[in-house]
This record gives structure tokens, C-alpha cells and sequence, in this order.
């Protein structure tokens, strides 16, 4: 079993403090990008909460987009490793979107256990015309088009996709609509960006990007707890008013809780992972497990993208020629891989 910190109710917490027991703020904590996961047992709820701080920058400053497609990307990089993390085996999780939006594609791998790299693509002159505009927000920027979540668990094994619309959704919804469709899972996601300035050596002040969100999932052990009232057979008499489905209390005292979060709590190292979520939940007592680090790290290799061209055939690999090299440059990480066609000509 990982290990664990639980925070009681206020009596028990009181108690504790009389007894010296180290309390909130008197041993250490994830900080930056390192996804906690936590159980509200009381509620039946378990989730996964996020600051990314370093890692989510660096991504951002390699590609220098325009701000809002760096929020957006930044988003959507918090979703992934939210998601990814929870995975119990050795593979990877991918979040694709492909839209007729500004923001025409954004891609995030995450890699288990820790790696994460993302890139996005915009068509400058949409991007310009809904800056003009004032349209910036997640669905504005994306406009119509489908979400994929990808689990690959290597050779020898079949990949899984779910496909969500994209349809003037946040990004949040979009996930939250994935749980509800495939998992049949109830689930709430909060997600963040933020720019901050801070000091950094040998530069002075500089913006940095943040970005942080959070996963509720409603997770009883009785299954009836999740069913909704079954509607009247056949057609029911003029003025008959049909009754909402029922929602269980726990759940919706979950989503009411982390309905109270702002933007601004989800990203700010001021307040940190652990202590978030001591502030939504303490009166219910709150369980974090050991962190789960993740890190901006590209998976790609001279020889991976030596691999790929070897698949070519001679009439693509002559296509690709220019100057007389073959020419790589990985939209990921940004590292440039040059290659002679010499060494994908056929061997005598």
C-alpha cells in the first residue's frame, strides 16, 4: 500500500496537536510537479491534485507561443499528467486535439512513470483575429472538433481510445464528460494557468508560467449509490412532472466543495498541493499518498527518428531530401536530427 498523510476533522485535529503530533506546515510537502493523489473516505472520493511549475515553463519557453496558446497548452498539460499518473502500468497516456479552431492541435505524451513533453499548433492570423475579438477563452480558441485519450501499453498489446466532441467546451468539461460517457465514472476537474514573476539567477525578473488543476472522482463501494430513478413505463398522462435523477449527497457535497476553489489557490506556490486540499476538505478528513513526480523530458533519439525514416520508401525518402540532407526536427522538444540519404539506400 503507498504510504499516506490523513488530516482529521477539527476534534481529532485538535487532539493530535495536544499530543505533538506534527500538523499542516511542519513536514515537507510535493511543491512543484509532483501530482498528489488524495482520498476523502468520508465522501467516497479520490482524486489527483497538481502545481507544475519549472517543468510546465520550460515546455512553454522552448516554443515561445503566444500567450494564449501557452495557456491553453499549459491546461492541457496539467490534464494529461492528472490522468497519466493514475496509470498502474508501464506505458503511455496521450491527449490529442484536433479542432477547426484558432488552436487547430494541441498533443501532450505522458510517458510512465514521469515523462512529459507537449506541443501545439495555431494558425496565426485566426489567433490574431480572436485576440481582436476578445474571444480567448478554452472554446474560442479550440472551436468544433474531438478530443482523443490514448493508452498504449507497448508491443503485444491493443491500444484503447476514447473520442470526446469538442463542441464550445472547456477543457475541463471535455474531461468530465469523458468519465461520464466511458467510465460511467462521476468526476469533477478544475484546471489553471498563471504567469508569475520571479527572479531568476543571472537574468533578473522574469514571467514564468504555472498551471495547476485537480481530479474528484465519486467512488463508492455500493453500486446502487450511483443508479437514478428509472422513469415511468410508456407515456405518462398530460402534466405528469418527471422527477431529476437523484444524486448522492456525498457527491454532491464533493463537487459543491471543489466548486469553491479559485483559479488563483490552484497555482499559487503560496498554497501548495497539500495544504488546497487540507483547506476543501479538512472538516471530512483528507488522505494524500506519496507524490508522483513528472518532468519535461522528450523520448525521441537519433535512433527513433532513424527508425522512422527507414520505413520510408525510396521515393519518399528522395522527397525528403533538401541540400542534400534529410533534415528531422522534433516538434516536441525542438532537437534537429540531420541524416545522409545514403544510409537508407537499399543494400546491394
Amino acid at each position: 500500500m503507498p504510504r499516506s498523510r490523513s488530516w482529521p476533522g477539527p476534534s481529532a485535529r485538535s487532539r493530535r496537536v495536544a499530543e505533538g503530533v506534527r500538523e499542516l506546515g511542519q513536514f515537507g510537502f510535493a511543491g512543484d510537479d509532483a501530482v498528489v493523489p488524495f482520498a476523502v473516505e468520508a465522501l467516497d472520493a479520490r482524486g489527483r491534485a497538481v502545481q507544475l511549475g519549472t517543468m510546465v515553463d520550460a515546455i512553454l519557453a522552448r516554443h515561445d507561443y503566444p500567450a494564449p496558446v501557452s495557456q491553453l497548452l499549459a491546461e492541457m498539460v496539467a490534464l494529461t499528467v492528472l490522468l497519466g499518473t493514475s496509470l498502474k502500468f508501464s506505458g503511455k497516456f496521450s491527449a490529442q486535439t484536433q479542432t477547426d479552431g484558432p488552436v487547430d492541435l494541441l498533443v501532450v505524451d505522458f510517458t510512465t512513470p514521469s515523462s512529459v513533453r507537449a506541443y501545439a499548433r495555431f494558425d496565426a492570423e485566426l489567433l490574431a483575429a480572436a485576440e481582436a475579438e476578445g474571444r480567448l477563452q478554452a472554446p474560442d480558441l479550440l472551436g468544433r472538433g474531438i478530443m482523443a485519450l490514448t493508452i498504449d501499453q507497448g508491443p503485444h498489446t491493443q491500444r484503447y481510445q476514447g473520442i470526446v466532441e469538442l463542441d464550445g467546451a472547456s477543457l475541463e468539461q471535455v474531461a468530465e464528460t469523458y468519465f461520464r460517457q466511458s467510465e460511467q465514472i462521476p468526476t469533477v476537474v478544475r484546471l489553471a494557468v498563471a504567469r508569475i514573476a520571479r527572479r531568476i539567477e543571472g537574468e533578473g525578473f522574469r514571467e514564468t508560467w504555472r498551471a495547476g488543476g485537480l481530479i474528484a472522482q465519486f467512488l463508492p463501494e455500493a453500486p446502487e449509490r450511483l443508479r437514478v430513478i428509472d422513469l415511468p413505463g410508456g407515456d405518462a398522462p398530460e402534466g405528469t412532472e418527471i422527477a431529476a435523477p437523484l444524486e448522492d449527497d456525498s457527491w454532491t457535497e464533493v463537487q459543491a466543495l471543489v466548486g469553491t476553489v479559485e483559479p488563483s489557490e490552484l497555482a499559487d506556490p503560496e498554497v501548495g498541493v497539500e495544504r488546497l486540499l487540507f483547506r476543501l476538505f479538512h472538516e471530512r478528513g483528507v488522505r494524500v499518498f506519496e507524490p508522483v513526480p513528472v518532468r519535461d523530458d522528450c523520448s525521441c533519439t537519433r535512433e527513433k527518428i532513424r527508425g522512422v525514416l527507414a520505413g520510408f520508401s525510396a521515393e519518399e525518402i528522395d522527397e525528403s531530401v533538401e541540400n542534400g540532407r534529410i533534415d528531422v526536427k522534433c516538434e516536441f522538444c525542438g532537437e534537429s536530427y540531420s541524416f545522409s540519404p545514403e544510409e537508407f539506400e537499399p543494400k546491394a
